[in-house]
Formats: structure tokens, C-alpha cells, sequence
């Protein structure tokens, strides 16, 4: 049995989250954290609840934080966990890579994991489009799109990054200097080399991402589409299984929980 707690328990992820732990075999509820003022309600759940990371881990030795909250709040978690030891499976996106190397650091004292996509599908495709890139050679532009919910607060999501970058790199190229996240006025032709990702915002949409191909004469598009919450909370909780009994010293991420070689 993994203890497993849950911080922001009664945003959308967090309530999810918890619904999937106390409907699991071999997980169980150690404890749940919110934001002060919003604590209200959580006693219902039946297990440790507060509002103080120190306070909270303290009182569940050895159980496995999941965190799907904001950069700030993570790295304030991760700091609290690297003294009490807990293990962290995180979710948060919106990191930039300055924020990712302190993760990375916390990762020397404690066992964390990190992925800015949980489910399987969209770490397969981190497997399969480098492949397409290969295949299709430079003929081809690349392109993304994402589209989330109208509540989603970081653009372009982690997940399209993530795709984008890994697609980049199959060509060689530094993502960071050939990205293009926004495209207004007279801009020029499209360069060789660039690669755009469109974020789109709207109604309840829990997460579709399109990779694009587009060559001479045709065009290939590869898409991912998140029906459910569930479907994060899941990989989050496979992610909590399987770092429990694991050492710090890496940052974890997905292929380390699939075995993807």
C-alpha cells in the first residue's frame, strides 16, 4: 500500500486526484494540503489536511506528494520535502528552465519526478514524432497546436513545449532559437528552420495537442486528445507507485516509470 498525498485537493486536478486514490486497491489517502482559506471542507476526507507543507509531511513519513499546483508553490513544496524526505511526483507546468534546474537540484536530496504530460499516449508520441522528423526529412515544416480550457493559466502548455522541443531536436536544431510562439503583422516569409507552436483557449477542453508535418503536395498531422482528467491523474498515481521505493540522485520522468528505452 502507497500513502499518497495531494496537494491543492480541491482544484480540478486535486479533486480528481483524490477521487482516483480512494477508488485504488493499493494506494490510500495519507493527506491532502490547499491554500489557506480554501482549507474548508477537506476534514470530510477523513485523513491529515492542512494548509502548511512542514506541518502536514511531518505527520506522513515516507508518502508520496503529488503536486499538479504552480511553479512558486512547487518549489516552496519541493524545499519543505527535501527536509522531511517525502517523495514528489509533479505536475505543475509553466516552469522555466531556471525554475527546472532547482527542481533538478531538490531531485539530489529527495526522489522527484516531473512531466509536464502524465498520460502514456503523449509520452509515446515524445518517442514516435523524433522518428517522424527523421523520416521526413527537412522538406517538411513543423508546426504545433494545443487547445485548453479558458481556465488554463500558462501558454503554451507544457505538453506542446515538451512535443515541439523534442521535435526540434530530431532535426538538430535548438528549440529555444527557432521557436515561434506567436505570429502577428508582417512578419516574412516562414524560415526553414522555425517552429511554431499555437495555443488556443476555450470552453472545457481538457487538452488536445496536433503536431504538424507539412511538405510538398501533402501534410501529416499526429493528434492527442485527453477525454479526462483521469486520464493525468492516473500516470500522476503509476508516477507515485513506482517512486516510493526509488533513491534520490535523478530528476524521474516518464520513460524511467514506462521503461521506455
Amino acid at each position: 500500500m502507497t500513502d499518497v498525498v495531494i496537494i491543492g485537493a480541491k482544484g480540478r486536478m486535486g479533486d480528481t486526484l483524490v477521487r482516483c486514490v480512494q477508488q485504488s486497491d493499493d494506494l490510500k489517502l495519507a493527506a491532502v494540503m490547499e491554500r489557506s482559506g480554501c482549507e474548508e471542507g477537506l476534514d470530510a476526507l477523513g485523513c491529515v489536511c492542512g494548509t502548511d507543507a512542514q506541518e502536514v509531511l511531518t505527520k506522513v513519513p515516507g508518502a508520496v506528494v503529488v503536486d499538479f499546483t504552480s511553479p512558486a508553490a512547487t518549489l516552496s513544496l519541493l524545499q519543505t520535502a527535501s527536509v522531511t524526505g517525502n517523495p514528489v511526483v509533479i505536475g505543475t507546468t509553466g516552469m522555466t528552465n531556471e525554475e527546472i534546474a532547482q527542481v533538478e537540484e531538490f531531485a539530489k536530496k529527495v526522489p522527484v519526478f516531473l512531466a509536464p504530460n502524465m498520460s502514456v499516449g503523449v509520452n509515446v508520441l515524445l518517442k514516435v514524432l523524433p522518428e517522424l522528423v527523421r523520416m521526413l526529412g527537412d522538406a517538411y515544416d513543423m508546426e504545433m497546436t494545443e487547445i485548453h480550457h479558458n481556465k488554463k493559466v500558462d501558454s503554451p502548455s507544457g505538453t506542446a513545449l515538451k512535443l515541439a522541443q523534442c521535435m526540434a531536436e530530431a532535426r538538430g536544431l535548438v528549440y529555444d532559437e527557432v521557436k515561434k510562439h506567436s505570429r502577428d503583422g508582417i512578419i516574412g516569409a516562414r524560415t526553414k528552420d522555425e517552429v511554431g507552436v499555437l495555443a488556443v483557449r476555450g470552453g472545457d477542453v481538457v487538452g488536445d495537442h496536433t503536431a504538424y508535418f507539412l511538405g510538398p503536395g501533402e501534410r501529416i498531422e499526429v493528434t492527442h486528445r485527453a477525454h479526462s482528467r483521469e486520464t493525468f491523474a492516473q500516470g500522476a498515481l503509476r508516477a507515485a507507485r513506482w517512486i516510493a521505493d526509488q533513491k534520490p540522485g535523478k530528476l524521474y520522468d516518464m520513460n524511467d516509470v514506462l521503461d521506455v528505452k
